[in-house]
């Protein structure tokens, strides 16, 4: 029993000594003494001589004090550290000519005989029947606000409806294109917004406890671009608490296609949505797979753009290194129109970079096209090997010439902890209060651990960790030169790619490559060079286009 005792006094010691004591119910912090240090010094995997240790005890006092100092000034979520993250490896060169966005032949559309398969219309479909006036806007939009409602019960993909904003937003769109106004192809569209992005007059959530009466006095930058483009916003759409996962404050949000399952997350409710023809398109964000990931499950496709290429202003941060926001759609054509309207400045977020987006549509054929793979990946033994090989197939009949490569090897895992410090650093008060016990998920892995678990890092090897990501950048950069392509095809999960992309910032489109025995969507992913979301965009498009996945759609009662 005192040997017990001993240990927990230990623990609460090195607590103390990390200035964490408010977690605690002390009067007062203990002295910080060389055992301290010792005991703390383990955690690091670090060893320090007595002298050494006594040496540093009143630098120790000086830190702690200092951090109470800083605790005492309000740092809300909105709040950026003055350190910005930087993919551009040395060397290279952004495009400097903007040329005009190009879209592919509209069809024209006629409206359906059974008005539910308005559900799956692509956004140019419904585009021409808004422009050709087959149909309103306001129609529309009621049409998809009655899904919403009616199969929310089911899916658990809405946190907030927006009706009175949307159909006030919708009738504008017809007055507008009556008036022979029109803005574009998104003018009279409704969207769905994952509940991160802020809209005044209603609250966001982050789906998570402590946030779920929230409001903030703000519109997000890209809800903004999305209103001067005449989108109608229809909802915020739900997201695993504090963008981890598909469960927030109220359920777990559902997998169209297998409701008992959930929709994988963060991007949850986005992705559900546009799966089960609840929405034309959607907002999602991604720091570590959240737009890869639901649009896998839901068999949506999904546009992760660059590092710094999407406004995160009025948008929760969890990573501020690693955070970026993109469209979840139907077709990859969808996410090009909607990510056109979305990217570049906004004189707020201070990383974005200004380069232009040049999408065009590709050519049928891509006879004599270098593409990358990623070997080792697609030759190991996984859950998708077989839909990915015929995806590879189905390339070479389009005339690609396989090129195959590797990505650098690197400690992914230990690396993309710089996630979980700087979400702590974001949700610091949130811990401190202990307002995270309001998280429904409280397991090892879950936010609560996981911010709590972060501060036992320390800033060095923070900083290490960010040094590491440099080589990372530097060694991807020469990886794709070496290999002569600019854009390469990976499993979806597969070779380190997720957390290797991520990390560096280059974007993605993942899209559906097939069905699994049980009948649930599978994937594969494109990826790019950085800054070229438009040539992955057109060879995407090419290998859906000779396809027929994204054409079939779950069966809802």
């Amino acid at each position: 029993m005192q040997n017990f005792t001993r240990k927990v006094l230990v623990v609460l010691a090195i607590l103390t000594s990390f200035g964490l004591g408010s977690f605690l119910t002390l009067k007062a912090p203990e002295a910080i003494t060389t055992e301290m240090v010792h005991q703390a010094s383990q955690i690091f995997g670090l060893t320090f001589t007595e002298a050494e240790r006594d040496s540093m005890l009143s630098n120790l006092e000086r830190a702690r004090k200092g951090y109470e100092d800083i605790r005492a000034i309000p740092l809300t979520n909105d709040v950026t550290p003055a350190l910005y993250f930087n993919p551009l490896p040395t060397g290279f060169v952004l495009d400097s000519i903007k040329k005009p966005f190009k879209y592919s032949t509209l069809l024209k559309a006629s409206l359906p005989k059974n008005k539910d398969d308005l559900a799956f219309y692509t956004i140019s479909e419904l585009a021409s029947l808004l422009r050709s006036r087959q149909i309103t806007s306001v129609e529309l939009t009621e049409f998809f606000l009655a899904r919403l409602k009616k199969y929310d019960p089911q899916l658990h993909c809405v946190i907030t409806l927006t009706d009175d904003l949307a159909l006030a937003q919708a009738r504008k769109a017809d007055e507008e294109i009556k008036a022979g106004k029109y803005r574009g192809l998104l003018h009279g569209i409704p969207y769905g917004a994952k509940d991160l992005l802020a809209k005044k007059g209603y609250k966001t959530t982050w789906g998570a406890g402590p946030y779920k009466d929230q409001t903030l006095d703000m519109d997000a930058t890209v809800i903004r671009k999305l209103e001067d483009a005449g989108a109608v916003l229809c909802a915020k759409l739900t997201m695993g608490a504090l963008a981890m996962g598909d469960v927030w404050f109220g359920e777990k949000t559902r997998n169209p296609w297998s409701t008992q399952d959930g929709s994988s997350g963060s991007s949850a409710g986005s992705a559900s949505s546009v799966s089960a023809g609840l929405l034309p398109f959607a907002i999602g964000t991604e720091t570590l797979g959240s737009i890869v990931s639901p649009s896998t499950v839901c068999g949506t496709t999904g546009l992760r753009p660059t590092y710094g290429r999407v406004s995160r202003h009025g948008a929760m941060a969890l990573s501020w290194s690693m955070d970026k926001i993109g469209p979840i759609c139907r077709t990859v054509e969808d996410c090009a129109l909607v990510f056109n309207a979305i990217y570049g400045p906004d004189g707020f977020d201070k990383t974005i970079i200004d380069a232009p987006f040049n999408y065009a549509p590709p050519a049928k054929s891509l006879k004599g096209m270098r593409m990358g793979y990623l070997k080792k990946a697609f030759e190991s033994n996984y859950n998708n090997k077989t839909n990915d090989s015929l995806t590879l197939e189905v390339l070479k009949k389009l005339g690609v010439e396989l090129v195959p490569m590797e990505l650098p090897d690197y400690p992914l895992s230990a690396m993309t902890a710089i996630i979980s410090v700087e979400g702590a650093a974001a949700f610091d008060d949130m811990t401190r209060s202990d307002r995270d016990e309001l998280l429904v998920r409280q397991t090892k892995n879950a936010w609560p651990n996981s911010f709590r678990s972060a501060r036992f890092m320390p800033a060095v090897e923070y900083l290490q960790a960010n040094r590491l990501r440099t080589k990372l950048i530097e060694d991807t950069y020469e990886v794709l030169k070496k290999a002569d392509v600019d854009v390469y095809i990976s499993p979806s999960y597969g070779g380190g790619n997720l957390s290797t992309t991520n990390l560096t910032g280059h974007p993605c489109v993942v899209l559906p490559n097939g069905f699994t025995s049980k009948g649930t969507p599978t994937s594969i992913t494109f990826m790019g060079q950085l800054f070229q979301e438009a040539r992955v965009l057109a060879v995407a498009k090419a290998y859906q286009d000779a396809t027929d996945f994204h054409r079939k759609h779950p069966a809802l009662q």
